[in-house]
């Protein structure tokens, strides 16, 4: 006789197997005593097995993994699920309503993990989805895009040593995988210290919807669920690759940017990436990539001064380049 599957308890709230429920976890109030809720959405399944958190916009301005996430909430059914799924759509909920990265005191909660109850605004939001959500979690999916007027590649970034994330990685299906240590104070090097592998999903630019990058983002996310187990079907994806190592390419001049290579297009080591120009004429200052590689970000501000980074070039060893630059060509066709 097949095991039964106990209730899931979050907060004062208890979901029965084989149901969907959304849960408000109070998180603090605005100055007019408005009470700012942590909307999660639980679906516990009929079978027990994994515990999948889902979350987007712990910087309040990274809008694509909101949207992967309202539209993840219609492709699952708890009836047929195994394990238990947590969807957070807006971790940072004050930031969200801001338009910015950052909470009202300016802190960046990615950096402010675990958090303590006693803290600052920042450091409680933080200890309250550490001890409600991610020390619940067996798995973490963390949603993010690149900052503003940053746009990102869809990439994975996880620690690639971990069998477990390389694998959640491997599955998730963006072309590039960016093998990265977590930052400390992060969510995802919170998780990982207590053994809870983690990969974080980058895609697009702050305060921008990307179809490309919502696409595939949801994707992925549904191939990390049949990866661990939670739902049947075949695990259909782009063959990721695994980046030798990236670097930003920096500007060497002040002016106007004219930008000759865009995300996603393969350079070669002195191609011209972009000519800095003086809004005033003159001869041209060219920006050469330093090294064959893959332009995963890069800077959409066509100004900028000297110093400030503009091309996040990936490279890969051997025989790799050519793989990517041929799943790239594949992955822009099916998620354009």
């Amino acid at each position: 006789m097949a095991k039964k599957h106990e209730p899931f308890v979050i907060g004062d709230v208890s979901v029965t197997a084989g149901t969907q429920l959304s849960v408000k976890l109070p998180a603090a109030k605005l100055y007019n005593d408005t009470p700012m809720d942590l909307h999660v959405e639980v679906f516990h399944g009929t079978k027990p097995g994994p515990t999948l958190l889902v979350c987007a916009a712990i910087h309040g301005d990274e809008l694509n993994g909101i949207e992967i996430c309202r539209r993840l909430l219609g492709r699952v059914n708890a009836k047929t699920l195994t394990g238990t799924l947590l969807v957070v759509p807006i971790v940072n909920v004050f930031g969200f309503i801001q338009q910015s990265r950052y909470l009202p005191d300016r802190r960046d909660l990615n950096r402010c993990f675990p958090g303590t109850a006693k803290g600052a605004l920042a450091s409680r939001l933080a200890h309250l989805f550490s001890s409600m959500l991610v020390k619940r979690a067996t798995h973490i999916v963390d949603l993010h895009t690149g900052a503003i007027h940053r746009e990102n590649l869809p990439q994975i970034r996880c620690d690639t040593d971990n069998e477990t994330m390389l694998a959640m990685a491997n599955a998730f299906g963006a072309p590039v995988v960016m093998s990265s240590k977590a930052r400390e104070g992060s969510m995802r090097g919170f998780a990982n210290s207590l053994d809870i592998p983690c990969i974080l999903y980058e895609a697009g630019e702050a305060l921008r919807f990307s179809d490309m990058s919502i696409k595939s983002g949801l994707n992925g996310v549904v191939n990390v669920m049949r990866c661990i187990g939670m739902l049947k079907g075949k695990i259909k994806t782009t063959t990721s690759v695994n980046a030798s190592r990236s670097y930003w390419v920096r500007s060497e001049a002040d002016g106007l940017v004219n930008i000759k290579l865009k995300l996603g297009e393969r350079v070669s080591k002195g191609q011209v990436l972009a000519n800095i120009v003086n809004p005033l004429g003159g001869e041209p200052c060219p920006l050469l990539a330093p090294s064959d590689g893959i332009i995963i970000g890069n800077s959409n501000i066509p100004v900028t001064n000297e110093g400030e980074a503009l091309f996040h070039i990936a490279q890969f060893s051997g025989d790799e380049i050519e793989i990517i630059n041929d799943n790239l060509d594949d992955f822009m066709q099916e998620y354009a």
